[in-house]
């Protein structure tokens, strides 16, 4: 879910940027106040899509911040469980590391 939104606000911001450049290149060819209004409504875009990529980075923090919680929880309620699981991956680790 997480990674579906992001690729989505991703494709959004790539797509605003793109419009963005699309008005100042137009805009440079323009003098007076066509080209004013094409600069302001591309600053505006700018705008917005940095506005959705803040967005998007308060999302991923946020479900980083509720997995870890959400691991430390784990730990805490099966801490054999846990120690298990690490010893198992610390030992696959170093078998893997001692082939190459």
């Amino acid at each position: 879910m997480l990674e579906k939104n992001l690729r989505a606000v991703n494709r959004d911001v790539k797509v605003l940027v793109q419009d963005s450049q699309a008005l100042f290149q137009a805009a440079a060819a323009l003098t007076g106040d066509k080209a004013d209004e094409l600069r302001a409504r591309a600053m505006r875009m700018l705008d917005s899509a940095l506005v959705a990529a803040q967005e998007a980075q308060a999302v991923a923090v946020d479900a980083g911040k509720e997995a870890a919680d959400s691991a430390e929880q784990y730990v805490k309620e099966n801490p054999w469980q846990a120690l298990a699981a690490a010893a198992g991956v610390g030992f696959l680790v170093g078998v893997i590391m001692t082939k190459r």
